[in-house]
């Protein structure tokens, strides 16, 4: 984890920098370079977001985007995948896509990487959970288990490979296995 910079700079000067990669967040004033993806992180990172469009996107229930920067309540991060649900996709005029998401995720999941501070990336997701995330998941491949975590409820661990994940309510058609979670890792 590289931190920058000299001199403290606002958040709409840290907006204005290029974007480099990996990706920088800007967390209480300080610039955090995100650490590069490895094999495992990357293959789960691929495969979830894959999968998880495959269920809802064409019902324009919900879209997943990898490394999709949000800005929303002092902060800017960058979740490996964040979920948005269809109607709060930020829009350009012709209903496009839009490049800026100033807001906070419905569903922001981080995978842990081997340099990572577990920590850090908590504090992204409770951030993320201040602000109208419904749910935050913590991927953690070396232990192969995942922290889930929901507002005003307390933090749930799974690690047993039958364990069957709980997901945002609206994304109730799509269902994961902790097994089928980390087999991606196997295929």
């Amino acid at each position: 984890m590289v931190q920058t910079p000299t001199k403290v700079l606002t958040l709409e000067e840290f907006l204005k920098l290029p974007e480099i990669k990996p990706a920088s967040e800007y967390i209480d004033g300080r610039i955090i370079q995100k650490p590069m993806p490895q094999g495992e992180h990357s293959a789960i990172q691929t495969e979830f977001a894959a999968a998880i469009n495959a269920i809802l996107k064409p019902q324009r229930i919900a879209r997943a985007f990898s490394e999709l920067r949000c800005t929303f309540g002092g902060r800017s991060i960058v979740p490996d995948i964040s979920v948005f649900t269809w109607e709060r996709i930020p829009r350009k005029e012709n209903g496009g896509v839009a490049n800026v998401f100033s807001t906070a995720p419905d569903w922001t999941i981080e995978i842990l990487s081997p340099d990572q501070s577990q920590t850090k990336v908590t504090k992204n997701i409770l951030h993320c959970l201040k602000y109208e995330t419904q749910m935050g998941w913590l991927i953690d491949p070396d232990e192969q288990s995942v922290f889930v975590y929901l507002p005003d409820r307390p933090t749930e661990v799974f690690d047993e490979p039958e364990a069957r994940l709980p997901v945002p309510e609206f994304a109730n058609n799509f269902s994961l296995t902790l097994g089928d979670l980390f087999g991606w890792l196997l295929e």
